[in-house]
C-alpha cells in the first residue's frame, strides 16, 4: 500500500473545507496525509484551518498569493512524500472507501492516473445547484452525463513519479489547468469503479456568476474565433431566447434567472481573459 499525499488548494472556501476535511477523518486508507495550499484567501479559510483538530491524518497548510489552482496544486506537490498524489477541490466530501477505491488500480500497479465518474451534487436541495445541471445537461444529482467515457484528461490521482515527469500542471491554462497533465504525459485518467464523492454546485446568484466567469476562462476549439463565438451565444439576446426556452422545457421557471446571470458572467469573463489576459478567479 502507498502513502497517499492528498492535495487541495483552497481560496476563499470558508463555506465549505470543513465539511471537506471532516468526511477525509473518515476514510478507511490508513497511511496518507492532507496538503492544503491557501491560494491568498481573504475571507476566514485560514481561521478555520487553524481551528481544525485531525486524528485519522496528517494536516499541513502552505500558503502563496493569489496564484490559481495550477500553481498551488504544484506548490503542494512539490514537498510532498506521497507516493501517490490525490487532487480533489475544497467543496467535495468522500464517501469512506473513496481513497481506497481511488488508487486500488494504481497500488495494484495497473494503471498509472486514475479518476472517478462516481461523482454525485452534494446539495441537490437548491434550486440554483439543480439549475446548474441543467444547464451542464446532467442527470438528476449527478455531475457527468450517461453515457461519460471510462478515460478523461482531468487526473484524481496519480503517481507521484509520473506527475514529477510532466512537470506539474500549467498555471497559465486557466479554468482547464488540469486538464494539462494528461496533455504532457500522453495519456488519459482511467476510472475507478465504487470511488464515490460528492461535489457541491453553486447554490447562490453570486456563486453562480462567480463560477461562471472562471469557467469561461477555458480553451475553445476554434481558438481566439472560439471565444468570440462564445461570447455572442452569452450575449443577452440569445441569453434571453435560450433561458425562455430551457425554462419552459425543463418546467423550472428559475431556470430563467439562472441562464441570464450564468451568460452575464461568461460574457465577462471571456473578455477579461482576451482582452486583459487575465486568467485566475
Amino acid at each position: 500500500m502507498k502513502k497517499v499525499s492528498v492535495v487541495i488548494p483552497v481560496y476563499n472556501e470558508e463555506a465549505v473545507i470543513g465539511d471537506c476535511l471532516k468526511s477525509l477523518e473518515k476514510q478507511t486508507y490508513e497511511d496518507f496525509g492532507v496538503i492544503i495550499i491557501d491560494d491568498g484567501s481573504t475571507d476566514k479559510t485560514l481561521d478555520i484551518l487553524s481551528k481544525l483538530q485531525t486524528t485519522n491524518y496528517k494536516l499541513q497548510i502552505l500558503k502563496q498569493k493569489h496564484k490559481g489552482p495550477g500553481a498551488a496544486r504544484n506548490l503542494g506537490a512539490k514537498g510532498t512524500r506521497g507516493e501517490i498524489l490525490v487532487f480533489v477541490d475544497a467543496d467535495m466530501t468522500f464517501d469512506k472507501d473513496f481513497i481506497k477505491k481511488l488508487v486500488e488500480p494504481i497500488n495494484k500497479g495497473e494503471e498509472k492516473g486514475i479518476f472517478s465518474k462516481e461523482e454525485y451534487v452534494s446539495n441537490w436541495e437548491n434550486i440554483w445547484a439543480r439549475c446548474w445541471n441543467i444547464n451542464e445537461g446532467w442527470p438528476e444529482k449527478r455531475r457527468h452525463s450517461k453515457d461519460y467515457p471510462d478515460s478523461q484528461k482531468v487526473f484524481r490521482a496519480i503517481l507521484a513519479s509520473e506527475f514529477k515527469k510532466a512537470g506539474g500542471f500549467d498555471p497559465k491554462a486557466g479554468y482547464m489547468d488540469d486538464w494539462t497533465l494528461s496533455e504532457k504525459l500522453g495519456y488519459e485518467a482511467k476510472n475507478a469503479p465504487g470511488a464515490r464523492f460528492y461535489h457541491r454546485n453553486p447554490e447562490s446568484l453570486c456563486e453562480i456568476f462567480k463560477q461562471a466567469k472562471w469557467v469561461a476562462k477555458r480553451r475553445y476549439k476554434a481558438g481566439v474565433l472560439g471565444y468570440w463565438i462564445a461570447a455572442i451565444r452569452a450575449s443577452l439576446p440569445i441569453s434571453l431566447v435560450v433561458a425562455l426556452f430551457k425554462s419552459v422545457v425543463n418546467l423550472q421557471p428559475a431556470f430563467f434567472i439562472f441562464k441570464v446571470v450564468y451568460d452575464a458572467a461568461i460574457f465577462i469573463g471571456i473578455l477579461e481573459y482576451v482582452i486583459l489576459g487575465k486568467v485566475l478567479k
